[in-house]
This record gives C-alpha cells, sequence and structure tokens, in this order.
C-alpha cells in the first residue's frame, strides 16, 4: 500500500430507523466526539449551524502516539438527505483527507456509510511516512486501522440513537 495510491477505508451498516433519521445523526457533526476516538470536541466555524457546501468546522482530537492536534476542514459536497462529504486540511491547499457519511433507503431502515480517503496533501502524517520509506505500508495500514475503528463507534452510535 502506498501513499500516492490514495487509500480509502469505508465502513458500512444497516440502521433500524428511516432515511431521514439516518441523515439527521450522521449530520452531527459531534457525534464521533460520544465514542472511543481521536476527535475529542468539534465546532463550527465563521458562523456556520450546520452542513452545507463551504461550510467549514475545526475539530480537536488526541491519541497516545501523537498527542493533541487540530485539523480544520471544509464541506465540500451535500446531496441533501443523501451524501455530505469533507475536505481535512488547510484551505487553499490539497486535502489531507477526504471523508464522507452517506445514507441509502434499505429494507427494514436504512444504510449508512463512512468512508474516507487520504489525500495528497502536505500533512504530519504525509510527513512521517516520508522520514519511514521503508514502513511505509505498515504505517498505512495502521492509520486506515485507527480510521476504521473510529467509523465502527460511529456506526454502533448511530445504530444506538436510531433505535426504537
Amino acid at each position: 500500500m502506498r501513499l500516492r495510491d490514495n487509500p480509502i477505508i469505508e465502513v458500512t451498516r444497516a440502521v433500524a430507523c428511516t432515511p431521514e433519521r439516518a441523515w439527521e445523526l450522521v449530520t452531527d457533526i459531534e457525534l464521533p466526539t460520544r465514542v472511543a476516538g481521536e476527535l475529542q470536541r468539534v465546532e463550527w466555524l465563521d458562523g456556520a449551524t450546520g452542513v452545507a457546501v463551504g461550510a467549514r468546522f475545526r475539530g480537536h482530537n488526541r491519541n497516545e502516539e501523537l498527542g493533541d492536534w487540530t485539523t480544520d476542514s471544509v464541506v465540500t459536497d451535500v446531496e441533501d438527505g443523501r451524501r455530505w462529504v469533507w475536505s481535512v486540511g488547510p484551505e487553499g491547499e490539497e486535502p489531507w483527507a477526504t471523508w464522507g457519511f452517506e445514507v441509502d433507503p434499505a429494507r427494514g431502515g436504512a444504510l449508512v456509510r463512512q468512508w474516507a480517503r487520504v489525500g495528497d496533501g502536505r500533512s504530519p502524517f504525509a510527513g512521517f511516512v516520508a522520514a519511514n520509506p521503508g514502513k511505509e505500508a505498515r504505517i498505512i495500514d495502521f492509520r486506515l486501522g485507527v480510521w476504521r475503528t473510529g467509523m465502527e463507534a460511529n456506526l454502533d452510535a448511530i445504530a444506538a440513537a436510531a433505535a426504537p
């Protein structure tokens, strides 16, 4: 696995609620702060109050290996009720990563997908990989595993909040 291939990770879960309720849950940017994971706190920026193209938000993150850091994100794509996508990294530069949620109708409820793709931006992660080229595949695999664990926790929280 190579960083230049922009690896993608995704998790999908059937949720026992209407697609409208699933959409309400996936657009709550604070939901991931209520589960175990790196995101500790998040806030809308510049007066934004919800998911809309161009809306920006800041995440405050923490893990044992990297310590504390913040990221700024901008919403880049919204299909209301179905899909929203945000890029992470300094505005005007290549994204460090692109993340998204998707909601589709399914028998008995909704299908919710969260995904992320490593970007081409000059992120601290890309710098760490560049400093350790012989370990690139292992570093990427580990990082995508951290992302997968966080996504699974997010979808567990969505399923729990949607339960009747």
